[in-house]
């Protein structure tokens, strides 16, 4: 593991070297949230630190980005890992086609399945109004903490949940081998301002033989379509995702989708109300995305299983003040999948969980420093799983700082 640090400061010392003789631009950049909580039994206070320098460099007609440096969590167990942020190459070839190589933030045109940083290749081809992607990508070099790829029983046997430690760096440090393959279409303006967007994806397991010693699989591959239609004040937006599994040697499918408005309110301040409705199957038939999605703040409630309605006011006070308000339901499509909260619930019969409020207020004083302050309760009460559950409660600030 010191090889790893020794060669990032190496890196580095480098790269700053090549700035002086490149046009490069190169900062530091730190992002910070810290957390109180309780979940009805006690009070719990941590914090993530995602620190690190970065360097940006013009390479004739492409770009590199570099990005590296330290992924901490602070708490009853303080956790410090190293962390390649980002390291690619991107270029448009030409007018047709561009592309970007090694490792960057990709998510699927659905924004059902998979969403943050993957390694691999994509390809863009750019036809006029319509947008043809491709992408290969590896989820296995991947820090765990940062991939958040956790789809299959196997991942959960093989230490994902398992504090990082540089004792046991191979078998505590990287996420579930999965190799990806995406084709995604665009079509930015079919007429009327209507947007649709396409696109097919297939995850393979390669976690067999792993450090879990299992050789359970789970394979799937996703269909997805959305499109937007803005009218006037209001936003539309409607999208499903079809997931079909192989798991250990048995078929199986799952259904995710959404459908939203938003309407810019008038008055003399830029203000948006938005309406959310979300379904994700469970059961047998439950949907499971290849990146973990929490749909809540305060009630941490992954896609399979549950379903949500929310309805979300931000308001722009001024150039560099905006508040929010959100309050969602959520809701169990079925009895078997979702049943972590609370465990003594479980069998209640019953699906309305209960409605979550959480307001945020947003300064950015200058272009690179911004403060986020969160905070909300989850009132079990206003739903009939366990409607005597006590209130859970959460304050969050996240801090982000860049220095040029």
């Amino acid at each position: 593991m010191k090889r790893i640090t020794v060669t990032l400061c190496i890196v580095f010392l480098v790269a700053g070297g090549l700035a002086d003789v490149f046009a490069a631009d190169f900062g530091f950049a730190v992002n910070g949230q810290f957390t109180a909580d309780n979940n009805g039994n006690e009070t719990t206070s941590y914090g993530e630190i995602i620190a690190g320098p970065w360097l940006s460099v013009p390479l004739g007609g492409a770009d590199f980005y570099l990005s590296a440096g330290l992924h901490a969590v602070i708490g009853e167990e303080n956790v410090f890992a190293p962390d390649l942020f980002r390291l690619d190459i991107s270029s448009r070839v030409s007018d047709l086609l561009s592309f970007r190589a090694g490792r960057f933030l990709w998510q699927d045109p659905s924004h059902f399945t998979a969403k943050g940083p993957f390694d691999g290749l994509e390809l863009s081809f750019n036809l006029e109004k319509i947008t043809l992607n491709a992408a290969a990508l590896y989820t296995g070099f991947l820090y765990k903490d940062s991939a958040n790829v956790n789809v299959s029983p196997t991942d959960d046997a093989s230490g994902y949940y398992a504090s990082f430690d540089w004792d046991d760096f191979n078998n505590t440090y990287f996420a579930p081998r999965r190799l990806v393959a995406a084709l995604g279409w665009e079509h930015m303006s079919l007429g009327r301002g209507l947007e649709a967007r396409a696109s097919v994806l297939g995850q393979f397991d390669l976690s067999a033989g792993g450090s879990s010693g299992e050789d359970y699989l789970l394979h799937s591959q996703y269909a997805a379509g959305k499109i937007s239609l803005p009218v006037s004040m209001f936003a539309f937006d409607l999208g499903a995702c079809l997931g079909l599994f192989q798991e250990d040697g048995e078929f199986g499918t799952g259904l995710a989708a959404e459908a939203g408005i938003a309407w810019m309110l008038p008055g003399f301040l830029p203000q948006r109300l938005s309406l959310l409705a979300r379904y994700a199957s469970g059961g047998e038939f439950a949907f499971l995305p290849l990146t973990t999605q929490s749909q809540g703040n305060i009630l941490d409630a992954k896609l399979p299983g549950v379903s949500m309605i929310s309805l979300d006011y931000i308001a722009r006070l001024n150039s560099a003040i905006s508040a929010g308000l959100k309050s969602s339901c959520f809701v169990r499509s079925d009895l078997e999948t979702y049943n972590a909260y609370p465990l003594a619930a479980v069998d209640s019969g019953n699906y309305f969980l209960g409605n979550e409020f959480f307001a945020r207020l947003l300064w950015a004083p200058v272009s690179d420093l911004q403060f986020n302050l969160g905070a909300g309760v989850f009132l079990p009460s206003l739903g009939d799983v366990a409607p005597n559950a006590s209130i859970s409660w959460q304050v969050k600030l996240n801090i982000v700082f860049s220095l040029y």
